[in-house]
C-alpha cells in the first residue's frame, strides 16, 4: 500500500528530510551493530513461556540465520516451532542441524503462509506469541526484553518495536523508527514491523486463535486490526527488536499487486468505504512528522560514543553447542 501513496512531507527535497517509513534501502551497507546494553537484558526468575513460530518455504539460504537469531537468545522458556511448506532446497538440512534446539518442526504441504502459521501454533502453550519469517532476524536480547516488558506492563496485550533493515549479507541498510502507537494510524496504514510483533495468548484467543488464511500478504495487518477490534491495548516499545531482510525474492516485493488489493480491502472494511490515497496521506502527516523527529534523534544518538557490539548472525558448531534447549511446556488446560 505504501507503494501507491507518497509519504514525502516535503516533495522534491532529499530523502534525508522526508520519512524513512516505506523505504527499504536507505543507505550504503554497514555492519549490523546494536547497543551493548541489549546484551545485558535480565531474565525474570519465572519467565513467561514464549511460543515462536517460523513459517518457511524455499528460504534455505537464510533459514539458518533466522533460527540462530532465536535459539542464540538463550531464553530459558522458549517454545520454538519451524513449520515448513515442503521445501525442495537446503531447508531440511538446515532444520535437522538445529533439531535439538527446536520444540518441534514439520515439513509438509500447506495452503500458504497463514496456514503454515496456524499449523505451527496448533497445540502450543506459550503465554506470549509471535512468528518470525524465515528470512528475518531477532536482535540479541529481544526475547528477554519482550518478556520483561509484558511482566512490567500487565495492561498491555500487544507490543512491537523499531525495525532494522538488512540486506542479503546481513549488513544494515536502514531502519524504521516508529512513534508511539496510534490506533487511528493503524486503520490507515500498517507501519508495524511484523518481525518485532508479540502478543499475549489471551489476545490471540479473543480474536479466534488463528491468522486469516484468506490473506496472503496483509495477514499481519488483519491480525492487528482484529486485536484492535476486541479492545486489545497495543503499544510500541522503545527498542529495536527485529531485523527485516531486503532481498529480491522476498514476498513483499513478489506479491506487490496482491498486497495492494488486500490492503484496500482491509481499509474499506475498517472505514466502511474506499479511502482515497490523498486522504490517507493527509491524515498520516502528523504521525510522519513525529516519526521524522524521532528518527533524527536516533541518528543523533547513533553518532555518540555509546558502547556498541557487532551482531553475530552466522551460526557455528561451537555457538550451537551453547544455545539453549527448547522449552517443553505442559499442554494447555
Amino acid at each position: 500500500m505504501t507503494g501507491t501513496i507518497s509519504l514525502d512531507i516535503l516533495p522534491g527535497l532529499p530523502a534525508l528530510v522526508n520519512p524513512r517509513l516505506g523505504r527499504l534501502r536507505q543507505h550504503a551497507p554497514k555492519n549490523l551493530r546494536i547497543p551493548a546494553r541489549y546484551l545485558r537484558t535480565t531474565i525474570a526468575e519465572r519467565p513467561p513461556t514464549i511460543t515462536l513460530v517460523t513459517p518457511s518455504y524455499q528460504q534455505g539460504g537464510f533459514l539458518d540465520r533466522t533460527i540462530y537469531s532465536v535459539v542464540n537468545q538463550r531464553y530459558p522458556a522458549l517454545e520454538y516451532v519451524v513449520q515448513d511448506g515442503g521445501s525442495s532446497d537446503q531447508t531440511l538440512d538446515v532444520i535437522r542441524r538445529f533439531e535439538p534446539l527446536l520444540t518441534r518442526w514439520a515439513s509438509e504441504p500447506d495452503d500458504g503462509q497463514a496456514d503454515a502459521i496456524n499449523r505451527g501454533f496448533r497445540d502450543t502453550a506459550g503465554d506470549l506469541m509471535a512468528w518470525l519469517n524465515s528470512d528475518d532476524l531477532l536482535l540479541p536480547g529481544s526475547l528477554a526484553f519482550v518478556a520483561q516488558f509484558f511482566l512490567e506492563n500487565p495492561d498491555v496485550d500487544v507490543v512491537y518495536g523499531h525495525r532494522v533493515l538488512i540486506d542479503e549479507k546481513d549488513n544494515q541498510v536502514g531502519a524504521w523508527v516508529l512513534p508511539r502507537h496510534d490506533d487511528t494510524v493503524l486503520t490507515l496504514m500498517d507501519f508495524v514491523p511484523q518481525e518485532t510483533l508479540f502478543w499475549r495468548r489471551s489476545a490471540w484467543d479473543a480474536v479466534g486463535g488463528c491468522v486469516d488464511t484468506t490473506f496472503r500478504y496483509a495477514l499481519d495487518w488483519d491480525l492487528l486490526l482484529r486485536f484492535r477490534d476486541v479492545g486489545a491495548r497495543i503499544v510500541r516499545a522503545p527498542r529495536y527488536i527485529g531485523a527485516f531482510r531486503v532481498h529480491d525474492e522476498q514476498k513483499t516485493t513478489a506479491t506487490h499487486g496482491l498486497g495492494l488489493e488486500e490492503c484496500a480491502r482491509l481499509s474499506a472494511r475498517v472505514h466502511g468505504r474506499d479511502v482515497p490515497a490523498g486522504e490517507i496521506a493527509r491524515r498520516l502527516k502528523p504521525y510522519l512528522v513525529r516519526h521524522m523527529l524521532l528518527h533524527a534523534s536516533h541518528v543523533l544518538v547513533g553518532s555518540m560514543p555509546i558502547a556498541r557490539v557487532d551482531v553475530s548472525t552466522v551460526p557455528t558448531d561451537e555457538s550451537l553447542d551453547t544455545a539453549s534447549a527448547p522449552a517443553k511446556p505442559s499442554p494447555r488446560a
